[in-house]
């Protein structure tokens, strides 16, 4: 009996899932005499005259109960909603409808049953007297006693099923208000992707307009600024975790976060008031370098070469190498050097200390996709990178030390001082490598005179023997400013197999001078770094606002795989300039012919200029043991000082570089690297 009411609990269930009906269709019923008439559990007992009614009354109750429950079932349904595209009915609305239909449906009950009960009571006395039995067969009262049993029968089945699905409704109702919270914020998430594209698409025009200016030899415009930098400031925008990045844009972040506010993006400078440039006008770079070899070098063949030679005279196949000298990588760090202009120009120390934690953590950003190892540098050797014309800003390295190898950076611009001396000691523990890396950075706004340092984290390399390198940091970062005592805290955690948290994650606070927390900061080292500013707080609870991209790493360049995944910066630092010193990197042979996959010959080049060097070494020894300490070498652009500020030794510029390029003096320089006919016989 429960089937002949199945087709009404699909239509209400339809109802509560949907908001609307689709039109009734009619459909074909069993036969009658296939449905089964049970007797009333009550025992019959003959009725009272005053209970005797005459079977017309009988017929007429049924018609007018049949048109009232016809009536129910159409409101119930929404048999009167022709649209069903336009009519929403939320899933509260409904299930409150469902539980008032619900009640009429118990009252049509209670209907059914009482004149039910008296139509089968009549029915039986027909049946009972001997004066009707001759009426039973009559087909017309034999089908309506039959009709009205089944009815009976049908009404009380419907009645249960209905009350039945209601309450399964009312127990799942909690889980179904999840789902629709779900589907919000999921409808929250896809809009702020949405109009992030956008975003997107206007950065892309504005970063094509500014390529095509470069290639004309047009002085760029305003540059190309973060990608949420439109034209309507008033958007709203959201953090969404999406592993897509864009260039100084803000993309990634987690499925229905908090909103943020746009990003502040660091805007380049003005450059036509620039004093520091040697150049006069905006160069044309470079966009790529050749594709590295398919073919990798074979560990085996390597060490059968090696077999009978001199430990010391064993060199490191340029194959395990990419085409740049670790002074070139130093200079890396000033990739988002725009941070540091960012950072002079702020109201307060607080601030700043927020963009310069995002450069600070920036400059581990492509350390997650780049294992391999850049030439060590000779000692002597130099490199210099002037991005004055275009990013207000030019450097310069040396390594001033060999044992223990010591590499000194010093950046300038017309408001700020950039500058550090980096070495390292490393732990091998087996199945990983540990670089724990030695020297404080230091920054200077010229015209506040603020003084701020930091120092950087542990490297780790995993998979030294067997497996694929993968590199992880680890530790924490203190950004100090010494003037006021206002501090930054940047925490890397280090990645675990069984932690939920984010992979390469970073967090961390900015303190004012009383210890009190200005800013949170939070992101991953290899992606992007935002802050949010602290409205109050009680101990570890804060209320912060809403956060603000600091930094987002670059767009990689496209198949970057195939040129060691160096970035749009990586890739001009080897170019060949006619103008630098002679002990530049750029004009070291080694690096230059594996860069045009002249593998074999940079590889013999390598060993004639580390064997040269050890010649040098001991050159000098002999010296110092016959002369005395004055012997020693001496760096021809740096000079050791005690900082002001900390009391460390550190290697300090001595500002000459650039006055002996623009005169093209090089007598200081030391030879270093060979001339076209001692190279042409060295390969």
């Amino acid at each position: 009996m429960f089937s002949d009411c199945c087709p009404l609990v699909d239509r209400i269930k339809s109802v509560y899932y949907r908001g609307a009906v689709p039109p009734l269709t009619v459909k074909e019923v069993e036969p009658l005499d296939k449905l089964t008439i049970t007797e009333a559990a009550t025992p019959h007992r003959p009725p009272k005259p005053s209970a005797v009614v005459k079977p017309s009354h009988h017929i007429v109750s049924v018609e007018v109960l049949s048109a009232r429950g016809e009536s129910i079932l159409s409101s119930a349904i929404y048999l009167h909603v022709d649209d069903e595209e336009d009519f929403v009915v939320s899933p509260e609305t409904t299930a409150t409808a469902l539980r008032q239909k619900l009640d009429h449906l118990n009252t049509c009950q209670n209907l059914v049953n009482q004149h039910g009960l008296a139509l089968q009571q009549a029915i039986s006395q027909i049946e009972d007297s001997a004066k009707l039995k001759s009426l039973m067969k009559d087909p017309v009262i034999a089908h309506l006693i039959k009709k009205s049993a089944e009815f009976r029968v049908a009404s009380s089945s419907m009645i249960k099923a209905c009350s039945t699905f209601v309450t399964y409704a009312a127990h799942h109702e909690k889980e179904w208000q999840m789902a629709r919270e779900q589907r919000e914020r999921l409808e929250e998430t896809v809009e702020s992707l949405a109009r992030q594209h956008m975003s997107l698409e206007k950065a892309m025009t504005k970063s094509k307009r500014n390529l095509s200016d470069i290639k004309q030899d047009r002085p760029p415009g305003e540059g190309v600024v973060g990608i949420f930098d439109s034209d309507e400031e008033d958007e709203d925008f959201y953090d969404a975790m999406d592993n897509s990045e864009a260039n100084n844009g803000n993309v990634a972040a987690v499925a229905a976060a908090p909103k943020v506010e746009p990003p502040t993006a660091v805007a380049p400078l003005d450059t036509g008031k620039s004093t520091l440039s040697t150049r006069t006008t905006s160069r044309k770079r470079r966009l790529r370098i050749p594709d590295k070899p398919n073919d990798k070098a074979n560990l085996w063949n390597i060490m059968k070469n090696c077999i009978g030679k001199e430990l010391s005279k064993i060199p490191m196949p340029v194959n395990f190498n990419e085409p740049i000298s670790f002074l070139q990588r130093l200079t890396e760090d000033m990739e988002y050097g725009d941070l540091l202009t960012r950072a002079a120009e702020c109201a307060t120390v607080e601030e700043s200390l927020t963009y310069l934690s995002a450069i600070a953590v920036s400059s581990y950003a492509t350390t997650s996709c780049r294992t391999s190892k850049p030439f060590n540098p000779l000692l002597g050797e130099t490199f210099e990178y002037d991005r004055t014309d275009d990013m207000g800003w030019r450097s310069f390295a040396e390594q001033v030390s060999h044992h223990p190898p010591v590499s000194a950076l010093h950046v300038e611009h017309d408001n700020w001082i950039y500058y550090q001396d980096f070495s390292m000691t490393s732990k091998f523990r087996g199945k990983y490598l540990q670089v724990f890396p030695i020297g404080t950075t230091h920054f200077i706004v010229k015209s506040t005179g603020h003084h701020y340092t930091w120092n950087k984290v542990c490297t780790t390399v995993h998979n030294i023997i067997v497996g694929k390198l993968w590199v992880d940091q680890s530790g924490e970062i203190l950004v100090k400013e010494h003037k006021t005592g206002a501090s930054a805290r940047v925490k890397f955690h280090p990645y675990s197999y069984f932690s939920r948290e984010t992979p390469r994650r970073v967090t961390g606070s900015v303190l004012s001078p009383d210890g009190s927390p200005k800013f949170e900061l939070q992101g991953t080292w290899d992606s992007s770094m935002s802050c949010a500013e602290v409205l109050s707080s009680e101990g570890d609870n804060w209320d912060t606002a809403e956060h603000q991209t600091r930094w987002v790493k670059n767009t990689p360049l496209e198949d970057s795989d195939k040129i060691y995944n160096f970035t749009a910066m990586a890739v001009t630092l080897n170019e060949p300039d006619e103008e630098v010193a002679p002990t530049d990197a750029r004009r070291r042979p080694d690096q230059r012919l594996m860069e045009e996959q002249k593998f074999p010959a940079a590889n013999n080049m390598k060993l004639t200029l580390e064997e040269a060097q050890r010649t040098r070494r001991r050159a000098r020894e002999a010296k110092i043991a016959a002369e005395g300490p004055s012997a020693k070498y001496v760096p021809k652009w740096f000079a050791k000082r005690e900082c002001e500020i900390t009391g460390e030794e550190i290697w300090r510029f001595t500002d000459e570089y650039w006055q002996c390029k623009q005169s093209q003096t090089w007598d200081r320089c030391p030879s270093l690297y060979m001339d076209d006919e001692q190279e042409e016989d060295a390969t």
